[in-house]
């Protein structure tokens, strides 16, 4: 029988964030999921915000690859993709939901795109490419979105339009007598802000005592490390909430909208059983990045901490034995390449080389890999330079352009608390970290290529005062459903 493919991405998904692993948030079709087939438990996003990490999962390389550093430099499809090599080998392969691509138009290795969501009028943020910290400005709003709590918001609206469509994709899809291979993308945005979520799953978590987030009120001493104070000032969510009700409500929309995401991902697993088609299809879910909800006193994404780099990664089907979890550090340029092998595929020879990333299928059925590296970099909204991040075994080493770096060891500290970076005892466990960052690319030069292609772009839409004018202040507006 000819195995098709299901993949959902979610966004903004804390890769902790799941009952299967012992969190409080109700995940149970998820659950499901996770105990019929593998969870990789260090998983990683290329980069922490939308458009560069969905760029580099379409091509499977890393950001400064494919020199498509921040929100206003989406994916055109001018890089081979997972969807092109689908393609070049006869599966059928169709999108439904958001993408954050440039537009509809490209070919970016889909035979129909259903529901698209893009960055907004092909450009994306094109003020938050103004990086340097004399140029650069405020967020003009209030990036969570006006109002925080229960009820619906156009991304509640999209992602039922997307689930919906999604169910009646797999009914049609099984009446085909056609019954060649297919692989589907779902794209989802909950638990993206706005954080509004419909009202009974926001009761549920109203009334529970939800844990407040670590080194947060209850840590009013803790500074953060200087990059991170300066890459979160641009936007300050924070220092935006009306009242500690507010900052509550916040938090209690995030984990109601994962439990609502995860009603959705129900909704569509029932529906690809109800059209016989559970069997014969492997499904994979993962997420763009995560997000910190008010850990550290940050909100969104956009650092390197567990909160906002780490992703929930979970496969089920041939090669994905049931309830298996696997420690070895993967990401989403692992999942890529996954893609196409599913079908016994490559991706496609590609003009930026060969894709640093691995089947999951092959990483699963190996044993712990305390040597392998995976890798994620940031050069967007609110960073005054470059960040980079590697990880390898417990250790997670982030390099900041003219900044100390930091150093945590995750097995004894997972909470990443206690920075080690400097500490004389580990002064050769660092040395080797940055050598291991250095094999993948110069963060100085890489720094500096970034912010020269931002001033390019900058020029391109008429300079500093044009540039401000372009591109949503927060969470881009969903196509009307």
């Amino acid at each position: 029988m000819d195995q098709n493919l299901l993949i959902i991405i979610s966004d903004e998904h804390q890769s902790k964030a799941l009952g299967a692993l012992g969190h409080f948030v109700e995940t149970p079709h998820l659950d499901r999921l996770a105990a019929r087939g593998t969870m990789f438990t260090s998983a990683y996003t290329p980069s922490p915000i939308c458009v560069p990490a969905r760029a580099s999962f379409a091509t499977g390389h890393y950001a400064h690859r494919n020199r498509l550093w921040d929100n206003a430099m989406p994916y055109t499809g001018e890089i081979p993709s997972w969807g092109h090599a689908l393609q070049a080998g006869d599966v059928d392969v169709e999108s439904i939901g958001k993408l954050h691509y440039r537009n509809a138009q490209d070919d970016t290795g889909f035979d129909a795109l259903h529901l698209p969501m893009m960055v907004v009028d092909g450009v994306g943020m094109v003020w938050a490419s103004i990086r340097d910290e004399q140029g650069r400005v405020s967020a003009p709003t209030r990036m969570l979105g006006p109002h925080i709590g229960a009820g619906e918001s156009k991304y509640t609206s999209y992602d039922t339009a997307v689930t919906a469509r999604a169910r009646q994709w797999l009914a049609d899809r099984a009446r085909r007598e056609r019954a060649s291979p297919f692989c589907l993308y779902v794209g989802l945005v909950a638990p993206h802000f706005p954080l509004v979520a419909p009202e009974e799953f926001y009761a549920r978590y109203a009334q529970m005592q939800v844990p407040e987030p670590k080194l947060s009120t209850d840590a009013p001493d803790f500074r953060n490390h200087p990059w991170i104070a300066l890459q979160d000032k641009q936007m300050s969510s924070e220092s935006k909430f009306k009242d500690a009700d507010e900052r509550r409500a916040a938090i209690t929309a995030y984990y109601a909208l994962v439990s609502w995401l995860d009603h959705n991902v129900g909704q569509i697993l029932d529906a690809l059983d109800q059209a016989g088609l559970g069997e014969s299809t492997t499904v994979i879910y993962a997420s763009d990045h995560g997000d910190n909800v008010g850990a550290r006193k940050l909100w969104g994404k956009s650092n390197f901490y567990e909160e906002s780099a780490a992703v929930p990664m979970i496969a089920a089907g041939p090669g994905f034995a049931a309830g298996q979890r696997i420690a070895t550090p993967v990401s989403l340029l692992d999942l890529s390449v996954t893609i196409p092998d599913v079908f016994g595929l490559s991706m496609l020879p590609s003009p930026l080389g060969p894709v640093p990333g691995r089947s999951l299928r092959a990483l699963a059925a190996e044993p712990y890999d305390p040597e392998r590296v995976v890798f994620s970099e940031y050069h967007a909204v609110g960073a005054v330079s470059g960040g980079f991040m590697v990880r390898r075994g417990d250790w997670k080493y982030i390099y900041y352009v003219g900044f100390e770096p930091e150093l945590f060891n995750l097995a004894d500290d997972p909470e990443e608390v206690h920075n080690r970076s400097g500490d004389p005892t580990l002064t050769e466990v660092q040395a080797s970290l940055h050598e291991a960052l250095l094999a993948i690319c110069d963060p100085e030069v890489t720094n500096d290529l970034a912010f020269a292609d931002q001033a390019a772009l900058i020029a391109l839409h008429g300079g500093r005062e044009q540039a401000l004018k372009l591109g949503a202040p927060g969470a881009t507006p969903p196509p009307e459903v």
